[in-house]
């Protein structure tokens, strides 16, 4: 049986010299501070839609993408599945644009983000903290969750090795 998915891309970019991240406060569709990625499109492959959502959302070109994860969610309402490739690099250029359609990009220490008790006092996107935990965490490669788009059920995402 083939079940649609949604096929997406989140890129976290470091600035290793000053210690930071760069996040992006997203206004128009799961809002709050996440890294920046977005949708692949039909016959782009999921590192190129990676360089292409960077770009647009930014204005940075980056390289040297490393593969870190994947969040899987399937609604159970709709057998479906979204996906979200999790890329990391710390290779980069360009001019960083202070806002796109999307929101706010900025840069912020990545302790801030590491440290538990800092990320929990920051507006992040639903469940992002699960997805740190798969960019931070090497022996982590996966996180699912099977929710119902039906219910008021989110689900819970449980990582896995």
């Amino acid at each position: 049986m083939n079940l649609p998915a949604e096929l997406t891309n989140m890129v976290m970019i470091e600035d290793r010299e000053n210690g930071k991240v760069l996040l992006q406060r997203r206004r128009l569709s799961w809002t709050g501070l996440s890294f920046p990625g977005g949708h692949v499109e039909p016959g782009e492959s999921f590192y190129d839609s990676a360089l292409r959502e960077v770009k647009e959302e930014t204005g940075l070109t980056v390289r040297n993408l490393h593969l870190c994860g994947v969040i899987h969610w399937f609604d159970r309402a709709k057998s479906s599945r979204y996906l979200v490739f999790l890329y990391r690099t710390p290779d980069f250029s360009g001019e960083l644009l202070p806002q796109t359609e999307e929101g706010e990009v900025f840069w912020l220490p990545v302790d801030e983000l590491k440290d538990r008790e800092k990320r929990a006092l920051l507006p992040l996107s639903s469940h992002f903290e699960t997805y740190l935990d798969v960019f931070f965490q090497q022996e982590k490669s996966e996180a699912f969750a099977a929710y119902s788009s039906d219910e008021a059920d989110d689900g819970e995402l449980v990582l896995y090795g």
